[in-house]
């Protein structure tokens, strides 16, 4: 019990420090990412912070997987390189105790990985959508910079302002364009200025000067529809519509009995995530052995390109499913099989080789 609890402890500190990096990178890069787009920008601050946030939650079931793969790796990569694995085998350790220890681990990182997969996926998305929508109802055009073209609410709105002094001050030079039903409208004015809230949610509305207003068709003709010397703009709905359907956002008990090829990719990624951690805990155990004194890193490159291949894969298996080039069955199913196949290998693989050896060697 004292080994096994100390091959836990050279596990968990490098799986909660590659964690703690993966999943810093992946905020600070998912952050950097969101307020690249203009409208994205003007958001406050604490909804940005909610949105990032709820990304990185999200992300978890695929950082918490490598995160714990990449450290096994570490772990016994370092207790080959100093000979400890080979003290440990010569005071009893077995290797199936090892690989019992670290079945342990995996399987406890599994269940939170299900939870996350499971419950908590579907709430971030369906929490990511809600506030998606209440931040196209909320856009503030005061802090708009001049010389940015800001699209927002799925490309059915882009503002342009071609002077302005500076924040809260009117735009000059402006250019509104709003997709309707079957009509592109497009309006020019002398100048835009935020019209005061009347509902609940502020900045839904701007006041034009001296506008033009165009109506161009799906056709392509378009037509003078008014010019107006003060118009009020709505740019998005005062009442926060609640989101679209999205498979990623269904509860998982929906999913179970959809038959929509969306909802069965979704289905079968939220429970293959738990198996994918589990079986790639028990697949560094074998890929990290070494020789003693060799690099303590050695099968780091080699374990990076099978993670990369798998998930790539995994990921293919996933659209393929969405788009019903692969029927339900097989689903994505085959692809953890082939990961368990691979472990099955690479656990057993070298036992089996030493014995037809020694098998050949005893022949006459």
């Amino acid at each position: 019990m004292i080994i096994q609890r100390y091959l836990l402890r050279e596990i968990i500190q490098p799986l909660v420090a590659v964690l703690v990096v993966l999943a810093t990178l992946f905020t600070t890069y998912g952050a950097a990412e969101f307020l690249a787009n203009a409208v994205n920008a003007l958001l406050p601050a604490g909804m940005i912070v909610q949105l990032v946030s709820l990304r990185t939650l999200i992300a978890l079931e695929v950082l918490i997987p490598i995160s714990l793969y990449l450290a096994v790796v570490m772990a016994f990569g370092r207790l080959y390189s100093d000979s400890e694995v080979t003290v440990m085998f010569a005071t009893g350790l077995t290797p199936a105790k090892v690989m019992g220890a670290v079945f342990a681990l995996s399987l406890t990182a599994a269940l939170a990985v299900a939870a996350l997969s499971l419950i908590v996926r579907p709430w971030a998305y369906q929490r990511s959508h809600e506030l998606s929508n209440l931040a196209a109802a909320s856009l503030d055009t005061r802090d708009m910079r001049a010389g940015t073209f800001y699209v927002g609410s799925g490309g059915n709105r882009t503002i342009f302002i071609g002077r302005r002094a500076g924040p809260n001050t009117p735009g000059r030079d402006v250019f509104v364009q709003l997709r309707l039903r079957g009509t592109v409208r497009i309006i020019h004015a002398d100048s835009v200025e935020q019209a005061p809230a009347n509902g609940a949610h502020a900045g839904t509305s701007i006041r034009l000067s001296n506008a033009h207003v165009y109506d161009v068709g799906t056709s392509g003709g378009g037509e003078l529809v008014m010019n107006v010397k003060d118009m009020v703009v709505n740019l998005a709905s005062p009442e926060v519509e609640p989101p679209e359907y999205s498979a990623v956002a269904a509860r998982t008990g929906y999913l179970a009995s959809s038959r929509a090829s969306a909802d069965v990719a979704e289905f079968q990624w939220r429970l293959s995530t738990s198996w994918s951690t589990l079986l790639l805990g028990l697949l560094g155990v074998p890929l990290s052995r070494s020789g003693p004194r060799q690099q303590r890193f050695a099968k780091m490159g080699l374990a990076i390109l099978i993670y990369a291949a798998y998930y790539l894969v995994y990921e293919s298996a996933r659209t393929w499913v969405q788009n019903g080039v692969i029927p339900g069955f097989p689903g994505l199913w085959w692809v953890p099989a082939l990961l368990g196949a691979l472990v099955l290998v690479a656990t057993l693989g070298p036992s089996i080789s030493r014995r037809w050896r020694r098998m050949r060697a005893s022949r006459p």
